[in-house]
């Protein structure tokens, strides 16, 4: 083992000085051995907070049984995941994106405080990924990510989306409680992610596209002997990285993000994606913006029917070969960049040589020629609301144009009373504001409106607006990340009840029929709301964050 594989565990372990530290290791397994092998800390999200995570444990014994038998010294830890889909519509859901930052902030102290040589990260829930990947980005030693894998569709074809919808289509008297208890019964049989291209798939494609993860491990379920094998890979793949020296910023380059980001447009993709692919650049320093997105969106479509939109799991997409033969066909097409480096030390195009394309006759991914979309469903919106830019999520299933009267609401909670009580109506643009980054604080996720709407049958007929975020399982004619934000006085905290806004999906604009006069007597008038939150951890994420726009990131903006 060359001592260049050992740049950190060394000072931790080497000489008469260390001879404490080797006691303390010794405590905890290690042996003479040992203390002249590369030292791999394997950053786990287990947990039994959430089905996402309930396995990861399993995982980790996996990932540090491949490191040791390929001559390493595998090392777990533990980080914390939250759960979206629990918390969702209280109060907790603000702990959500401020989670991501934690999970960074913890993988980087332990394992630049323990001297890892390298690390592997597994991760199975929504922020716990791009958290995982700014951890291993900061730290840039040899690095690479596990996904946990995704669940099995529940029966009749369920999830936890149909969970959400159910509870509209009961307030609406369209199905029986009955059939709610029933669907919550059987929606989740097991372990693993949300089973649409939620944001949980979306960010495992998205780091599997970019090269920091093995070829397929976005694509296998969760509970499966392929899942196993994907971890006691990561053995061989870590001490290659290490001998070479190959680290997150020689992998996750400009080129990186672009291939990922056409990747996540041809999924359908989670809108969860913009911030977080915004926070991964910065946070291994590329400069990656919302420009980008629009720039790339003109020129990749969507191809793949899969849910909330469409109709598919990814359960379903596994079964035909996953995301590989879609980038092989992107590749072929010249959309990617085949020489970017992956953690497999071979180049993207090398990684999809002998990749077969998909069966025939199966329509969860359409060709390219024959798009669902045409262009990113994944849509910036710049206007006289959000003159730092929105981010909408319209497949044209939906409409590429709405105009209606604001609804507008001070919370997630009081916009789902007013929706659940039939007070919001059809041509009504619901507004939800001072759930930003700053003004939660910590932008919550607002699937329970938007699955409201969808369940009592407004899904074509009501949009919505927020300074919050949205689930990857939001479906409608919705608009999040609307910035400036509220808190700070941003002009979605001049709507007043009655107001004509205009979204359009072709120009790419979101207006209220307001002069520039009329939003500046507005803002004259307008005081901030005191801060909620006083100690603690959202007070300093309050604090700290940044604008949506820039990814809601805490450090170096």
């Amino acid at each position: 083992m060359s001592e260049n594989n050992r740049k950190y565990s060394n000072r931790i372990v080497d000489g008469n000085a260390q001879a404490p530290s080797r006691a303390m290791l010794r405590a905890v397994g290690f042996g003479d051995a040992d203390f002249k092998k590369s030292q791999v800390g394997i950053a786990s999200t287990w947990s039994m907070v959430t089905p996402c995570n309930m396995h990861i444990n399993e995982l980790a014994e996996k990932v540090c049984e491949g490191v040791d038998a390929s001559g390493g010294k595998g090392i777990i830890y533990n980080t914390i995941t939250i759960s979206d889909g629990i918390s969702m519509g209280t109060e907790g859901m603000k702990y959500s994106l401020v989670s991501r930052e934690v999970i960074a902030d913890s993988i980087e102290a332990v394992s630049a405080c323990m001297g890892h040589d390298g690390i592997i990260a597994i991760g199975g829930c929504d922020k716990n990924m791009p958290g995982c990947l700014m951890g291993l980005a900061r730290l840039n030693r040899p690095s690479l990510f596990i996904y946990g894998g995704t669940i099995l569709p529940g029966e009749d074809h369920t999830d936890i989306v149909s969970v959400f919808e159910a509870v509209g289509a009961a307030s609406a008297g369209d199905i029986p409680v009955t059939q709610l208890e029933e669907i919550e019964k059987k929606s989740i049989p097991g372990a693993g992610s949300c089973g649409g291209m939620y944001t949980a798939n979306t960010m495992a494609s998205a780091i599997e596209a970019m090269g920091m993860s093995l070829p397929n491990s976005s694509a296998q379920n969760a509970i499966s002997k392929q899942k196993q094998q994907d971890c006691i890979n990561a053995g061989d793949a870590i001490m290659h990285l290490l001998e070479h020296d190959i680290k997150p910023s020689d992998i996750m380059t400009k080129a990186a993000f672009e291939n990922a980001l056409k990747v996540i447009i041809t999924l359908g993709g989670s809108t969860n994606a913009v911030l977080h692919l915004i926070a991964m650049a910065h946070t291994i320093g590329v400069e990656f913006n919302l420009d980008d997105f629009e720039r790339v969106g003109e020129q990749t479509p969507v191809l793949a029917d899969l849910r909330p939109s469409g109709k598919y799991l990814m359960s379903e997409l596994i079964e035909i070969g996953g995301i590989l033969p879609l980038m092989k066909r992107m590749l072929k097409a010249g959309m990617l960049d085949g020489s970017c480096l992956t953690v497999t030390g071979k180049t993207l195009a090398e990684n999809l040589e002998n990749v077969r394309d998909y069966p025939d006759g199966q329509d969860i991914i359409r060709d390219l020629d024959n798009p669902i979309k045409a262009d990113s469903h994944l849509v910036i919106l710049k206007g006289n609301i959000a003159s730092e830019g929105a981010v909408s999520k319209i497949t044209g299933k939906e409409g590429l144009k709405f105009t209606g009267n604001a609804k507008v609401y001070n919370s997630e909670e009081s916009a789902f009373e007013a929706i659940m009580n039939d007070k919001v109506v059809a041509g009504d643009v619901v507004v939800i504001r001072y759930e930003g980054p700053k003004g939660g604080p910590g932008m919550r996720e607002m699937l329970s409106p938007t699955s409201a709407i969808m369940g009592k049958g407004l899904g074509s007929d009501v949009a919505l607006i927020t300074d919050g975020r949205f689930s990857g399982g939001s479906r409608g004619f919705v608009v999040g990340h609307v910035t400036p934000e509220a808190q700070v006085g941003g002009a979605i905290a001049l709507l007043q009840d009655g107001d004509t806004i205009t979204i359009d999906a072709v120009s790419r604009t979101i207006d209220v029929d307001l002069t520039q006069q009329d939003l500046a007597s507005r803002k004259a008038a307008w005081t901030a709301p005191v801060p909620t939150y006083t100690k603690g951890l959202l007070a300093k994420y309050e604090k700290l964050v940044s604008s949506a726009s820039t990814g809601a990131i805490t450090d170096g903006f």
